[in-house]
């Protein structure tokens, strides 16, 4: 296959045509993304995209008076500043790096020179862009209607499956913030978890050691998820 001619571990990416990615190739920034950082908050001007490779970078909702919660996890499976070829310059919400590494960078201007040319990477943003949204939908619902054990699971997945093949873990700091659970809860959600032999606790990081049965506690929201990005990704570099 031609793509195989320029892997670079984001799947948006790895899927244009070679002639797409050839006018990117030279314009795409690889940067490091630090644990915690803010990669832009709400209300923000958009100067650049994000495609990560081997960092998880969360999209979180805050509210007037303070109060926050992620609502989608974006790692090598997407882009992260989705506002900018909808039609808005500014961030309707706040990125924060969850799991440190990298990601390439390119500006908004470039990405939008691409956009309208009405190619494979239109397509691609936008359809990985229904996929998003079908995530935040979800998290909506899971986080209403699904205890913390499951919520962990989910998250834990979705983590791993935009991570990486050969990395199952996903840093542990940040965690409850991430789901907007008491510390305890958490607490005695990882212990269940580890206490099944689903997962291992090391220092700073959950690894996860039995996928199948990381899944059998997740609630249906996971393959809800997984199941619509896989739909709509599959057909998009199709004419």
């Amino acid at each position: 296959m031609e793509n195989d001619l320029h892997r670079t571990e984001n799947r948006l990416l790895d899927l244009l045509p070679r002639m797409e990615f050839v006018r990117l190739k030279t314009r795409l920034e690889r940067v490091e993304m630090a644990l915690g950082l803010i990669v832009y908050r709400t209300g923000e001007h958009l100067d650049y995209v994000y495609f990560p490779t081997t960092s998880i970078i969360s999209l979180r909702q805050v509210t007037p008076d303070g109060e926050s919660m992620d609502i989608a996890v974006v790692g090598n499976d997407g882009v992260v500043g989705t506002e900018l070829f909808m039609g808005d310059e500014e961030a309707t919400n706040t990125a924060v790096v969850r799991n440190p590494g990298a990601a390439y960078r390119l500006s908004a201007s470039i990405l939008m020179e691409e956009f309208r040319q009405a190619g494979v990477m239109q397509r691609l943003l936008l359809r990985y862009t229904l996929a998003l949204f079908a995530q935040i939908a979800q998290t909506v619902v899971c986080n209403e209607y699904h205890s913390t054990d499951q919520r962990l699971s989910r998250w834990l997945l979705l983590g791993i499956d935009r991570l990486p093949p050969n990395e199952p873990k996903v840093v542990s700091e940040l965690l409850a913030d991430a789901l907007c659970v008491r510390g305890a809860s958490m607490s005695k959600a990882l212990a269940q978890l580890q206490g099944d032999e689903v997962i291992k606790k090391g220092n700073g990081y959950i690894e996860v050691l039995d996928r199948a049965s990381l899944e059998d506690h997740a609630c249906e929201c996971y393959g809800v998820v997984r199941q619509e990005y896989d739909r709509l990704l599959a057909d998009s570099t199709e004419a």
